[in-house]
């Protein structure tokens, strides 16, 4: 008997190991942990590499049309990585500023205050919101639209002197030298290697997750959205809709029909022409608003500006506004902003200026009554949700 066990164990052992060896070969070993000691201490259970964050399967409207997602599809991992950039202060020169620290979280991805600080002093525009940047058809980034892209857009800010310091003038570092920087952090090592199959940090892979990250973070749980799933276009009364707030939606839709003067004699708003709806994205062949001013000049004026975040999440879930509107930071009232296209004032004309604000060659005046300005305002409101403030995939991992 004993001679037969012994016989019988090498065949077990042999196929045991055979067993093993396809395992692995096939890559369907269970027993892999991505988890290095890196990661778990830097992060503890913010992130896990074996059970990542659903960033590239969340459920989008089947309204929503447009996606800038172009040549970099939002995978899990990219976006893990690009979580991590986007909170990490090693970003700035001096450790002291992330991208987060002028687009937070707590307020769509935007800014509470008139101009963010930077490692060397104020920026020089209001942040703009980054909520649901992924669904506009206009792809160039910054109000001034001086990047092609937002992969281009992500990280100019940190090459630049007063936002995160590594311009390589004004006796800054360089990008190189923020590479270096990166290489010798233990976490990078392994999150680009999770990412990448290797541990090689350069501009372009930095690009590509942050802006995974970004287009992540979308809002589509608002009243307009609960509203809009159920009726078969952007015109119809949305059922869920008080009268005000459906009010409002048809004077946002519906162009101005005005007399020779350029006043409003009938129609609405024409709101949607620009920031058109249901993303409420800016038309890329919008030009410029006749909000002229400079953030902290008022003597001076700027016509560059021609890009809009979207109009989605203006408000918080508690109804404060989600930072200053406009890149001059004109306020937290959002009557400002009626009132100014109401009747645009004198000073806002310029050669740069939308011709829609400039019907038959006047400037735009729509006599809008008191009443229909609340309705607009109650419409607004309806274009906020409540995920993307609280959702803990878009938070700080450290």
């Amino acid at each position: 008997m004993l001679r037969y066990i012994s016989i019988l164990i090498p065949i077990f052992l042999l196929f045991v190991s055979c067993e093993n060896d396809m395992t692995n070969e096939g890559g369907t070993d269970t027993n892999s942990d991505n988890n290095t000691m890196a990661i778990v201490s830097t992060f503890g259970n913010n992130i896990d590499l074996d059970d990542l964050e659903n960033y590239s399967s969340q459920e989008i409207p089947n309204y929503i049309n447009q996606d800038n997602t172009r040549g970099n599809s939002i995978t899990d991992a990219g976006a893990t990585l690009g979580r991590v950039l986007f909170y990490d202060k090693n970003l700035s020169s001096d450790n002291s500023i992330s991208c987060s620290s002028c687009h937070k979280q707590e307020i769509a991805f935007g800014d509470d205050v008139r101009a963010s600080m930077g490692v060397n002093g104020e920026t020089g525009r209001h942040s703009m919101r980054l909520v649901n940047a992924r669904f506009a058809e206009e792809e160039q980034f910054f109000w001034d639209e001086r990047a092609a892209n937002l992969e281009e857009q992500t990280t100019m800010p940190i090459q630049d002197h007063a936002e995160m310091g590594f311009s390589g003038t004004n006796g800054d570092p360089d990008f190189n030298d923020l590479i270096q920087k990166l290489e010798a952090i233990d976490y990078y090592q392994d999150l680009f290697t999770f990412v990448y199959g290797d541990a090689n940090i350069t501009e372009q892979r930095m690009q590509n997750a942050l802006a995974q990250f970004i287009r992540s973070i979308q809002s589509f749980d608002s009243k307009f959205d609960a509203g809009r799933s159920m009726a078969n276009n952007d015109g119809q009364p949305f059922s869920n809709f008080t009268a005000e707030e459906n009010a409002g939606k048809n004077l946002f839709l519906a162009p101005p029909i005005v007399n020779n003067q350029g006043i409003r004699v009938d129609g609405g708003a024409g709101c949607g022409g620009c920031h058109r709806p249901p993303e409420f994205a800016i038309d890329p062949q919008s030009r410029n608003n006749g909000f002229v001013g400079v953030l902290n000049n008022p003597g001076e004026t700027d016509f560059t500006i021609t890009r809009s975040p979207t109009l989605r999440d203006l408000f918080h879930t508690n109804g404060t506004a989600n930072g200053q509107f406009m890149h001059s930071a004109v306020g937290t009232d959002i009557m400002l902003v009626i009132n100014h296209y109401n009747a645009l004032p004198p000073g806002s004309d310029n050669n740069n200026l939308d011709n829609r604000l400039r019907p038959n060659g006047n400037l735009q005046r729509l006599q809008l009554t008191d009443e229909e300005k609340n309705s607009l305002v109650a419409f607004l409101h309806t274009l906020s949700g409540n995920n993307v403030y609280t959702d803990t995939k878009w938070s700080d991992p450290f």
